[in-house]
């Protein structure tokens, strides 16, 4: 396919979503399916455009003077990968398959149309209605830290020291020009690509198939080792899902120990096994709901992570999509579901150890406001000195004092070039 033809089928893919309001990953699979003749280079492209019309949608349609399928798209083409208007309607008048071209009008209204003028909301890229939530959470930063959030993200690596270590898998993968990133002491870092381009296929390495390392943004490794598990230990990954969290605490604890790994719906659980195997993660006890689900643990374990459900307003860049179908309703729904997760994991920790509460979210009401409410309404905990967790955790990395609140931490692509993950660690009294 020519570009032309690629810009059409993001058109059509953008469309498809808006008419039937179902996730970007899926209406990208139909479109797929129902047209083999388009390759790898084709779909990554029109993948591209499909998820940087979403990541700024807001501000595209601001300087496209519309937000129908066909201004989103012909303004991640213009504005974000840098095409004239001229050379795109050169090339559509060749073309049986391109779209409408760009009308003279449409041309100079964008010329004359500069960002920088336009309403915070727009600047940011968020919906209007988060604008206090996101001024409540960094103040006069919002607007950069709404727009960071509307970049396209690296693709990180967790190195699994159970294999191998960090500068051995970049010997292997050094082709792809991996960088060890800044706080995780296990992770690498390959920059994101521009335009049609698509990160390299790294879970066709033999690197990967053979365990040695998995895709997770450093912001979700952080948030494991945050939990300070050590060797030995008996640890509870409450809210568990894939497996991700559960296998960085696996290397960390250097198949010693006991982790249970739970989730409360067997369809997000399922891709663990398979996960644990290719790792060699060997001290993972896979706990499904239903049956004894549970039973045994309560008050024995020495740490417990709550990696809880939310509206997922850390990895908008990922998931595009998410950023314009969240609500209000929906944030309450996912309060109600912290609250609840939090109260169970309560009963699971003994005393002395700790709960670590750990969200994908930016936003006050998921994140701080829910510690605050679960000390206030269980006494026997108290939160820990987020500088003296980090020093536990990393002696050896430097402190990121622009994250760190007094007792929690706070990542965001702005600042730490990660997702946006909140992480808060609590004691149980002895």
């Amino acid at each position: 396919m020519r570009f032309p033809g690629q810009i059409a089928a993001a058109i059509e893919v953008l469309a498809d979503i808006e008419t039937r309001h179902r996730p970007v990953s899926e209406a990208l699979r139909d479109w797929s399916l129902a047209h083999r003749f388009a390759g790898a280079a084709d779909r990554a492209a029109i993948g591209n455009l499909v998820y940087d019309a979403l990541r700024k949608r807001a501000s595209l349609a601001w300087r496209m003077g519309d937000e129908t399928p066909w201004h989103l798209i012909l303004g991640v083409a213009i504005l974000e990968w840098k095409n004239t208007p001229a050379a795109l309607n050169a090339a559509f008048a060749e073309n049986p398959h391109a779209p409408p071209t760009v009308p003279d009008e449409l041309i100079a209204e964008i010329a004359t149309r500069d960002l920088a003028s336009s309403p915070d909301r727009i600047r940011a890229d968020i919906p209007e209605w988060l604008v206090p939530h996101f001024q409540a959470a960094f103040g006069d930063g919002w607007v950069e830290e709404g727009a960071a959030l509307a970049g396209r993200p690296p693709l990180d690596l967790r190195v699994n020291t159970v294999k191998s270590d960090r500068e051995k898998v970049a010997r292997q993968l050094s082709r792809l020009g991996p960088q060890p990133t800044p706080y995780s002491p296990v992770g690498l870092r390959i920059q994101s690509v521009e335009g049609p381009r698509r990160h390299p296929n790294v879970q066709a390495e033999e690197a990967f198939q053979r365990g040695r390392f998995e895709v997770q943004d450093e912001g979700s490794q952080l948030a494991a080792l945050m939990t300070g598990a050590k060797p030995g230990e008996q640890i509870l990954d409450l809210c568990a899902g894939a497996g991700g969290k559960t296998l960085a605490l696996a290397a960390r604890m250097e198949n010693r120990g006991q982790i249970h790994a739970y989730d409360g719906d067997k369809n997000r659980l399922a891709p663990i096994f398979d996960r644990l195997k290719r790792a060699g993660a060997r001290n993972v006890q896979v706990r499904s709901p239903g049956l004894k689900g549970l039973d045994g643990l309560q008050g024995s374990m020495d740490r417990v992570l709550v990696d809880a459900p939310c509206t997922g307003t850390g990895i908008w860049r990922r998931r595009p999509d998410a950023k314009w179908r969240v609500t209000p309703d929906a944030l309450q729904k996912r309060i109600a579901e912290q609250d609840k997760a939090l109260a169970e994991a309560a009963g699971f920790v003994k005393p002395g150890g700790v709960l670590t509460y750990a969200t994908c979210s930016v936003l006050p009401h998921e994140n701080s406001e829910r510690v605050t409410a679960f000390v206030a309404s269980h006494g026997a905990f108290r939160p820990l000195p987020m500088r003296d967790v980090w020093r536990d955790v990393f002696p050896d990395v430097a402190f990121p004092e622009i994250v760190m609140g007094e007792n929690s931490m706070l990542l965001t692509p702005r600042r730490t070039e990660t997702d946006g993950f909140f992480v808060a660690c609590l004691r149980r009294n002895a």
